[in-house]
């Protein structure tokens, strides 16, 4: 006698609980298909918990023991079984639990949404003046075309600037979306921030139907953001523009799309923490798209596909040269001054005729202070963080833990004065007011969001990645702090800046000056002769006798010292090379934490992901609650981490 199971996954993070359990199908159930939600008992919590079934099969063995389906929650197949094969495959490269990547993509039920639902949408295509405007953008592109028809993957370097008042990268996605849309398959486009998402679909709604875009944000309701949802899950192809998670939407991708992706936003935050770029990897892998990675720079992530022939290089048959202009610390007539003559005289010259952009490294008044007379740093005495001013004549404030400073004393040589040691966008807007008498100054910082300005006369202080739009384009581009955005203890902030200083840079007018003030390292020579990819190339050249990201992958080990004592004697079995792993290290003494971190090649990815999952698997296991036990897990680990953590 047989019966009927469901293969299920829970939808749990517990790492113990990432595998398909087997349950059995009652016949008041009636017909149940994979893909939908469903209520499972879980024995040994004694409740009940959320699940998704993945298989529905016949069982001979009709005595084994087995808990039944409670109920099915919504008969909506939410799970298609192209999205599972992604979710797992994905998690397994980065030692996660496939739960953890399911809550990014599939959002919570919203009855109302899902009853109002009908999968009849209609297959819409751009128009023929659509498809016309579409063939011209790629053609400036030498082999676009062919990569996107062929199924191939390209590292795409955008043209910088405006045309007809459009940045020119969201034409060349636009266009490429348009295009397979035309042939009757979806798109998934994947941005930073809400910025870029609204400068694209602006571009895209001139190029195609409203109704066949998709949004994908976080700025979305809940009840939008499932019926979006929905929509991909039909069958009528369509183009899902959004964030970092937009990448698992589940669509039939023809196309798949990343702008930018060295920006930090696009790495997920939380466990277990994949970047979108390497989920886009292993989606075209699996489904066969074409894939785009595109920027005005070129990651060291992306070159490092390029050489070993996995992306191709992918430029504009004419290629557009912004007009940058370098002026080196020694230039400067006073080691305090912070804008070069050269750079001052552009700027109001430009003023006159419209937008001027002024970019600094940082928000406020003024973030950090020194004392006056021994230019020590001043540090708030309770947390040790940098003491900054709001205005000037304020009283200090911690930027950490936001503590005033009324009685602060210079441990070193106990003055009380302080001096202000940085300037901030609103300093620097105070500065450049008194400079630029009758002109418009405009702050544009976290604090202060501006997504656009007119053609009027106007200089705009922002920070980096907060520039608004400016019609028309800016007739003039400042980019100050340069040395001082260098200074930062980050492996990649050379790569950082470059990408920076591009995005601004590509905010100008046609034939508008770039002045970059106070750099003239390899950095600044990138921007100025615009080959950014020459300079990934050198850095990641660099890196690979030292086997540093992304020449190598690198997973990080944290946790009690015996737990990561056994994780690390199970890689040494596989075995690894002597110098694979770095520590333990102590890491926060009170608790008796330490960290380790581990190096490996690409080729050795599964077997050490394996091996390391394994381990924290079988300390989550061993672990058994106790009152006053912490609620920390014995075991953690995270692959492919951020280069600051380093």
């Amino acid at each position: 006698m047989s019966r009927r199971i469901a293969r299920v996954q829970l939808d749990s993070p517990l790492p113990q609980l990432d595998r398909l359990f087997d349950y059995a199908l009652p016949d008041e159930l009636g017909e149940v298909q994979p893909g939908v939600r469903v209520r499972v008992p879980l024995r040994t919590a004694g409740r009940m918990v959320d699940a998704y079934v993945i298989e529905v099969a016949e069982e001979d063995d009709a005595e084994r023991a087995l808990s039944s389906v409670e109920t099915v929650v919504s008969p909506v197949e939410v799970l298609p079984e192209r999205l599972y094969r992604l979710a797992r495959r994905t998690a397994d490269r980065a030692a996660g639990s496939v739960s953890d990547i399911l809550r990014l993509v599939i959002p919570k039920r919203q009855v109302r949404v899902e009853k109002a639902w009908k999968s009849d949408a209609l297959a819409l295509t751009p128009s023929d003046e659509s498809r016309e405007r579409a063939e011209v953008v790629l053609a400036e592109y030498d082999g676009l075309g062919a990569v996107i028809d062929e199924g191939g993957r390209a590292a795409v370097e955008a043209i910088p600037g405006l045309k007809d008042g459009v940045q020119r990268w969201t034409e060349v996605l636009a266009a490429s979306a348009a295009r397979m849309l035309a042939g009757g398959r979806s798109t998934i486009l994947v941005v930073p921030d809400y910025r870029d998402l609204d400068r694209l679909l602006t571009t895209l709604q001139t190029m195609m139907p409203a109704e066949a875009i998709v949004r994908h944000d976080s700025r979305q309701t809940n009840p939008d953001r499932y019926r979006a949802f929905l929509r991909t899950l039909e069958d009528a192809p369509c183009v899902v523009i959004g964030n970092r998670s937009a990448i698992y939407a589940p669509v039939q991708a023809g196309l798949v799309a990343i702008w930018d992706d060295g920006d930090s936003l696009l790495g997920e935050p939380r466990a277990p923490y994949v970047h979108s770029r390497d989920a886009a990897l292993l989606r075209q892998e699996q489904e066969g798209s074409a894939l785009l990675l595109a920027g005005h720079t070129r990651t060291t992530d992306a070159e490092r596909l390029v050489m070993h022939g996995w992306l191709k290089d992918v430029r504009a048959a004419r290629r557009v040269l912004p007009k940058v202009k370098l002026s080196t610390q020694q230039e400067m007539e006073q080691p305090s001054q912070r804008v070069h003559s050269s750079a001052f005289a552009a700027a109001r010259k430009a003023s006159e005729e419209g937008p001027v952009l002024v970019q600094v490294s940082r928000p406020g008044f003024s973030p950090s202070l020194v004392c006056a007379e021994c230019r020590a740093p001043a540090r708030c005495a309770p947390c040790g963080g940098p003491l900054g001013a709001r205005h000037r004549g304020a009283v200090p404030v911690c930027g950490w833990c936001g503590r005033s400073a009324r009685a602060w004393s210079c441990p070193a040589c106990s003055s009380t004065a302080l001096r202000l040691a940085s300037s901030g966008t609103e300093r620097t807007a105070d500065e450049l007011g008194r400079a630029f008498p009758g002109v418009r100054v405009i702050v544009a910082d976290g604090a202060h969001p501006v997504e656009h300005v007119g053609p009027q006369p106007a200089l705009i202080v922002a920070t980096r990645g907060a520039e608004p739009d400016a019609e028309g384009g800016y007739r003039a581009v400042v980019l100050l702090d340069g040395p001082r955005m260098l200074q930062a203890p980050d492996l990649r902030i050379g790569e950082s800046c470059l990408r920076w200083w591009s995005n601004a840079a590509a905010l100008a007018a046609p034939g508008a000056p770039i002045h970059l003030v106070g750099v003239d390292s390899a950095v600044g020579r990138a921007l100025a002769t615009w080959n950014q990819t020459g300079y990934a190339r050198a850095e990641l050249q660099s890196r690979d006798p030292l086997h540093m990201p992304p020449a190598a992958r690198v997973a990080l080990v944290e946790g009690v010292p015996a737990s990561v004592e056994r994780a690390l004697a199970a890689l040494r079995e596989l075995p690894v090379p002597s110098d694979a792993i770095l520590g333990p290290v102590p890491i926060e003494p009170d608790e008796g934490r330490v960290r380790a971190l581990v190096r490996f090649e690409y080729a050795a990815g599964p077997k050490v992901t394996s091996t390391l999952r394994a381990a924290v698997v079988a300390e989550a296991v061993k672990r058994r609650r106790r009152r006053g036990q912490p609620l920390q897990s014995p075991l953690s680990l995270r692959l492919d981490i951020l280069d600051p953590e380093l």
